[in-house]
């Protein structure tokens, strides 16, 4: 017999960006999803009118897009559904499992209030959950959930464990208000029943939602899903993740420069493992992942650590995939898109890019002297390799190059030469040249920059500097 198709879902709230954390959740879930052959779905808990904006929908599609997050279908809006939801909720009533509550907020107080003067619980007990409907005012009423009031309520949660609540714990939860419009609650219960979801993995701070939701399953007669409560990141001190540990949207994290084949390992590293394995293409992802696999204390965002992943992807990447990924973060970051001959020269040098860039902003740096052009102005650190001296040295390795075969060996050796005639060491002649050629410090190899700038433009670059 085969296996029912796994079908999960992502559902942020449009309020802002796209959070780290977030970013993690739909990465679980895609991964989950696309690692079985199932489905991802979007769905977008615009409920909160007052709260929701479509420049943070916007915003959340841009993130997952980067984060390479596909999705199945069209997102779906959570407040263009609110006519099915109050329906169940009037389904509910009809059934026996849901009542309608004429209680005032007054009465609700004075409830309460009485109740802490005797020292019973809070839990709101309304006095219509049995109530003759003969004995029904004219007047609003809200639609109340008949919640278990003995024994207990299990969550079965595949990170979390068995999750127990006593029912008196559980008070007869409002689905749908007397202005006729239905709370969250009901809304991601209905919703995900209909899209079918069989899987919802999310943040544990909604384990205790579980319970509350588990009511509306159990009123409608419908199959839960499956469970994964997923612990949270925290910052690299140990406490919730917030504003002082620094970026926190997704988007932060693309202006930075990493690229989006690391973020997905990173974030998947972020309380999930695979033995010792540490950096992972996204088919190692998919054939891995598993929810059996995440761990129950909160994962911490590591700096260090995204750094050495971002590292690794970049000297790992295609060249033409690391351009497109150069592409989007200058775009991100406001700055001027690549020309022609920049795009070229980039190609052709990033064998000598690669190696030991953490993030794409180094990798730039390091490639300056290909997307730079003449006169190319060199920085302070630079410039102090460039004194009379050096400036001198320079002018006489210009005629050697001017007949040496373009090749490393000969580049090398024509410098060595230059070197030995003024009794000095190659680094001598390399630190003059590397300044003239790259206008920085660091950068590539001086004999990557001279094989890949071709000898024209290397001539010219130390004539420069030299006079």
């Amino acid at each position: 017999m085969s296996q029912p198709e796994v079908v999960t879902r992502f559902a942020p709230s449009p309020t802002g960006f796209l959070h780290i954390g977030g970013g993690r959740t739909a990465l679980f879930n895609w991964l989950y999803a696309r690692g079985r052959g199932g489905r991802f779905l979007l769905r977008i808990e615009d409920t909160d009118r007052a709260r929701s904006t479509p420049e943070a929908t916007e915003a959340i599609l841009k993130g997952l897009t980067w984060l390479g997050l596909d999705w199945d279908g069209e997102p779906v809006s959570q407040a263009s559904r609110h006519a099915r939801h109050a329906e169940v909720a009037r389904e509910m009533l009809d059934k026996g499992a849901a009542y309608k509550c004429f209680s005032t907020q007054d009465e609700i107080e004075a409830f309460r209030e009485a109740a802490r003067a005797e020292g019973r619980s809070t839990l709101f007990q309304s006095p219509w959950r049995d109530a003759d409907p003969s004995t029904y005012p004219d007047a609003p009423y809200v639609i109340r959930v008949k919640a278990p009031r003995e024994g207990e309520t299990v969550i079965e949660d595949t990170v979390q464990g068995r999750v127990t609540i006593r029912n008196d714990q559980l008070d007869d939860m409002i689905v749908l208000r007397s202005d006729g419009t239905p709370v969250y609650m009901l809304a991601v219960v209905v919703d995900d029943h209909d899209m079918g979801v069989t899987h919802v993995i999310r943040g544990d701070d909604h384990l205790n939602n579980a319970a509350r939701q588990k009511l509306v399953y159990d009123a409608m007669g419908w199959a839960e899903p499956v469970w994964a409560h997923i612990p949270l990141i925290h910052g690299e001190d140990g406490k919730k993740l917030s504003k002082r540990h620094g970026a926190l949207g997704v988007e932060e994290y693309q202006a930075m420069g990493y690229p989006a084949a690391a973020m997905r390992n990173y974030l998947a590293r972020l309380g999930w493992s695979h033995g010792d394995d540490e950096v992972f293409s996204d088919a190692q992802m998919l054939d891995w992942f598993d929810i059996t696999g995440i761990k129950k204390a909160p994962a911490r965002l590591d700096f260090k650590k995204l750094d050495h992943i971002s590292g690794q992807h970049i000297a790992a990447m295609e060249d033409d995939a690391l351009v497109s990924e150069i592409d989007g973060y200058l775009a991100a970051t406001g700055q001027s898109a690549l020309t022609s001959p920049q795009r070229s020269g980039l190609l052709a040098s990033m064998y000598c890019l690669k190696d030991r860039a953490k993030t794409l902003p180094d990798l730039l740096e390091k490639a300056h002297f290909v997307l730079a052009e003449r006169p190319v102005e060199p920085d302070e650190k630079a410039a102090k390799q460039l004194n009379s001296v050096s400036r001198g040295i320079l002018s006489e390795l210009t005629p050697h190059l001017q007949n040496a075969s373009w090749t490393r060996d000969e580049l090398e050796a024509a410098a060595a030469r230059v070197a030995e005639a003024n009794g000095v060491g190659l680094g001598k002649v390399a630190q003059p040249a590397r300044a003239a050629l790259a206008g920085r410090a660091v950068s590539p190899s001086v004999f990557d920059m001279m094989l890949v700038l071709g000898r024209d433009e290397t001539i010219a670059r130390l004539n420069d500097a030299a006079a």
